[in-house]
């Protein structure tokens, strides 16, 4: 049995944006109002924009002998069926067009690929998960038991 471990953070490119923003409010802010005023409003947006990022990034996959993990749901690997790695225009449908409402979802939408693990369970009302991850084939390979190189 395979074993995955990924953290589902905010790129790069949204922290920078998320900087900018903030400076931007504190200089409109600071230079009618003062220092001080600035000073809070772009603290406010900086706090606020480190605990969403921190916390929408904060998702984790983990796949191990037992179990899989994927944001805050966890399932006995007894329950997957088919395991399906899916990127590209595949991934887009899967989270939108195709998308079954009662599938448990941990989307993300800066991430490329996905998996789509069906579930066996006839207590589970999802009949499926599809998971967001960077790496859909390592993904795949870690809940088939398959071993698939690093690229």
């Amino acid at each position: 049995m395979g074993s995955y471990r990924e953290s589902l953070r905010v790129p790069v490119s949204w922290w920078i944006i998320a900087a900018a923003a903030v400076i931007t409010l504190f200089v409109i802010t600071a230079v009618p109002a003062g220092l001080i005023a600035g000073i809070v409003v772009g603290g406010l947006a900086a706090v606020l924009l480190v605990t969403l990022f921190v916390r929408y990034g904060g998702a984790r996959v983990e796949v191990d002998d037992v179990r899989l993990r994927a944001g805050r749901a966890e399932i006995d690997r007894s329950y997957l069926g088919t395991v399906e790695a899916l990127t590209g225009e595949d991934a887009r449908l899967a989270f939108g067009r195709d998308c079954d409402p009662k599938a448990y979802l941990v989307l993300r939408s800066y991430l490329p690929g996905a998996v789509r693990v069906q579930i066996t369970d006839p207590g589970d009302p999802a009949p499926y998960w599809l998971i967001a991850t960077r790496h859909p084939d390592r993904l795949a390979a870690a809940l088939s038991g398959h071993s698939v190189g690093r690229s």
